[in-house]
């Protein structure tokens, strides 16, 4: 038995072009295509990124060296024992510089101790040593890499538009940005717009390459390496975390016993003169209204101390004005005239702003309490992911973290985010405390 199949158009057409809403072949195959050149090109814009920004860096890496190295040439005359100690410096900032250029672009590298600036010391330092390998390396291949991403892209644009300029420029000036060869036909124009394409072509194979091929020297050779003693760093972390633990401990007492002291208290007198006062009503208005009065009085202060102590904990006007706008708030309450200079163009992490808030609260208490100061000063600038703290005064110096001045409880605050704390303070002053802090932790 046969059966008659009639094709309507309807059917034709759903055949061929697909069911409805869905893609045909084409299309789908024509997706991961556009994906993959926008992938692409992105990965290309970052690395020219990436490479420009490591050229910064390898220009003063140059200077650095060529420092160095007048260093070492003039020491014999004697100039150099001066210039050496200013360049193991520059070379130390520099190497935390590229660091944090390579953190905002891979993952984090962990920073050894601090290096020395002596010169003998800085000599039989590894971390300087290979600070040193890095700087030739960066000064000269990191240079090459930094000034081919920067010349690629101008060198693609330039010779892409050239036929559309081309018949402006003077009859014998080079027609390509490899300064050779003259234009004089459409043909030799077009021919110049087809060397702009296979710039751009390598700088979308090979740019990534470029970056990672300059980021090599500084991910291995400014990271913690094998001679460095790493149980060092975990004994450090260690102790951060338990001095961290106890400024949470001595936190919580401090709250506890507000509450418990000052505002428990309040309360309590309140219970006792309402209840007080509602057995007065009927017999004695008069008493019963001074009662009230006092009670309200004293509810009054136990909000007060509320508030104050509800500050404490996350002061609110972090949040509404900023740490510029807090800093401002403290030094306008503070008892010695004190000018608050805020730099910090993006914002921290909300726990960082609360300890900087919490580390210049108390050194202007201890300011107004301990130091006789006349004038005080707050400077605070966000560099590079750091946020650096320098709290200043004219007073008498001879500042002591042994004799209960309120700097312990400062610098296990810091410490508990992996910051440090440095106390210059010589009897017959100034005072100066300098605060670092990672922004984000």
């Amino acid at each position: 038995m046969s059966t008659d199949r009639t094709t309507t158009p309807e059917a034709t057409v759903g055949a061929t072009a697909g069911a409805p809403g869905r893609p045909d072949r084409a299309t789908r195959s024509a997706r991961p295509l556009r994906e993959i050149t926008v992938r692409t090109a992105l990965a290309a814009l970052a690395a020219v990124q990436q490479l420009a920004g490591g050229l910064g860096t390898a220009l003063l890496a140059l200077a650095v060296l060529l420092w160095t190295v007048l260093s070492a040439v003039t020491v014999p005359a004697g100039v150099g024992l001066l210039l050496a100690p200013l360049a193991l410096r520059a070379l130390h900032k520099l190497a935390r510089r590229e660091r944090e250029r390579l953190n905002r672009w891979g993952p984090e590298i962990v920073a050894p101790d601090a290096s020395p600036t002596g010169l003998r010391a800085a000599l039989a330092d590894p971390t300087t040593r290979r600070e040193l390998r890095w700087l030739v390396r960066h000064a000269t291949l990191g240079l090459l890499l930094g000034l081919a991403a920067v010349l690629l892209p101008i060198a693609a644009v330039r010779d892409a538009s050239f036929p559309i300029w081309w018949r402006f420029a003077p009859s014998d000036a080079t027609s390509t940005s490899l300064g050779f060869g003259v234009a004089h036909s459409w043909t030799a124009a077009a021919s110049v717009a087809l060397l702009g394409v296979a710039w751009a072509a390598i700088i979308l194979c090979l740019t990534p390459a470029m970056a990672r091929l300059q980021a090599r020297p500084g991910r291995g050779l400014l990271a913690v390496g094998p001679d460095t003693d790493l149980s060092l760093r975990v004994a450090e972390l260690t102790a951060t975390r338990a001095a961290a633990l106890d400024a949470h401990a001595t936190e919580l007492r401090r709250i506890e016993r507000s509450l418990h002291d000052g505002t428990q208290n309040r309360i309590v007198t309140v219970t006792v003169l309402l209840g007080a006062a509602r057995r007065m009503v009927a017999r004695d208005p008069s008493g019963a209204e001074e009662l009230l009065e006092r009670a309200q009085t004293a509810a009054e202060q136990a909000l007060a101390e509320l508030r104050t102590v509800s500050r404490s904990i996350l002061p609110p006007v972090l949040a509404d004005r900023g740490l510029a706008g807090a800093l401002s708030g403290l030094a306008a309450n503070c008892a010695v005239p004190c000018r608050v200079d805020v730099e910090a163009p993006q914002r921290c992490a909300a726990s960082v702003e609360a300890t900087a808030y919490f580390v210049v609260a108390e050194a202007l208490t201890n300011i107004a309490k301990h130091s006789g100061a006349t004038t005080a000063a707050v400077t605070v600038r966000g560099r590079g992911g750091r946020l650096f703290l320098r709290i200043e005064d004219d007073g008498r110096g001879g500042a002591d973290e042994e004799r209960g001045s309120g700097l312990t409880g400062i610098r296990r605050r810091i410490a508990a985010h992996d910051g440090t704390l440095t106390v210059a303070s010589p009897p017959g002053g100034p005072t100066v405390l300098e605060a670092d802090l990672p922004v984000g932790s």
